[in-house]
């Protein structure tokens, strides 16, 4: 996107679906809503994130397994499943047999390493394994080659009455295509160019070779598209935490600023022994809110973005920032919803 007459061509949002551990349906609950308030104000998708032992979504699959049943056209995303939790095949039925239901819906975004305090969970998780397990691009390999349906049995026949396939089942033909890989840095981004998958970039970026939040994140979209079988057409979903004030009360833009300043320390140098970069939330108005990213090298390079929503706020908030994202700052990026579309 580099000039602001070329429009956003989809727009998204993420949520990490938080509740509350003594009553936690409410949560899921008001996560499913909000996903159903995305599909009416237009949203191209929604994105859940991925927490274990917290109190956020557990488990995202099951979260948009039931999605799929109260919203008929959003896409619905993971950003992203941490595949040291899970085993790739039985992860791919799951995957395939939520695609099946959403209509061909489904956008599983994936990442690798091992599980966050590995040394505090691996006895339960792995009890016999747990040296042996192979946390690297590999477990990616074998997810894909699942779900494109690649044998994962070597028995293919007919037992009595029982039909036995020799690939997963059901099989979603569409699915491979719509894979994503969340990466933070530059081998990941070449991985998933040269895997053919879609590449998630977000908020948080490796300062491997600049301490520029926005040159990094800009080296990561060109090294993924320079090694992608489609090169430029190759999709790159960039996640941004953005939060517009247009129609927010006094008070609630009170909370958006004490929290952007909260966090605005963290985003002046690199963080911890992996030298991670955070990126400026963004506040305010939606004609700010859109100078600011058109000022943004690596959304110049991007036409679909998943905005993030802040962690902590509370629902009525994220309907407010929603509609306004929806009605006001994807206007401003020359973003039209579905309806708009369809007619023009």
């Amino acid at each position: 996107m580099p000039l602001p007459s070329q429009p956003l061509r989809r727009l998204g949002f993420l949520t990490i679906g938080l509740f509350d551990e003594s009553d936690p349906r409410a949560g899921h609950e008001s996560t499913l809503n909000i996903i159903e308030l995305g599909e009416r104000l237009g949203f191209d998708s929604a994105w859940v994130r991925h927490r274990h032992f917290q109190l956020g979504i557990s488990s995202p699959v099951a979260v948009l397994a039931a999605a799929t049943q109260r919203t008929t056209r959003i896409e619905l995303g993971t950003a992203v499943m941490p595949l040291g939790w899970e085993n790739p095949l039985r992860l791919a039925e799951d995957l395939a047999t939520v695609d099946i239901l959403s209509g061909g819906r489904l956008n599983p975004g994936m990442s690798v390493g091992p599980p966050t305090h590995w040394e505090h969970v691996k006895d339960a998780l792995y009890p016999d394994t747990a040296d042996a397990e192979d946390f690297g691009y590999e477990r990616v390999r074998r997810l894909l080659g699942f779900i494109r349906g690649e044998p994962a049995s070597g028995f293919r026949g007919t037992e009595g009455i029982e039909v036995y396939s020799d690939r997963v089942q059901p099989h979603s033909p569409g699915l491979a295509r719509r894979l994503w890989y969340g990466g933070a840095g530059l081998r990941s981004a070449r991985w998933a160019g040269e895997n053919a998958m879609n590449f998630l970039t977000s908020s948080v970026v490796k300062a491997e070779e600049s301490e520029d939040f926005a040159e990094i994140q800009l080296s990561h979209i060109r090294a993924f598209r320079a090694q992608h079988p489609e090169g430029e057409r190759a999709r790159v979903s960039q996640g941004l935490v953005v939060i517009p004030t247009d129609s927010a009360s006094a008070e609630q833009r009170a909370k958006y600023e004490a929290y952007v300043r909260a966090r605005t320390p963290r985003t002046a140098s690199p963080q911890g022994p992996a030298r991670l970069m955070f990126a400026p939330d963004l506040v305010g108005p939606s004609d700010r809110i859109a100078e600011q990213l058109y000022a943004h090298v690596a959304f110049r390079e991007v036409d679909e973005v998943a905005f993030a929503l802040p962690f902590t706020f509370e629902h009525d908030d994220y309907l407010q920032i929603l509609t306004d994202l929806a009605t006001k700052l994807g206007p401003a990026l020359g973003w039209s919803g579905p309806a708009q579309r369809e007619g023009a």
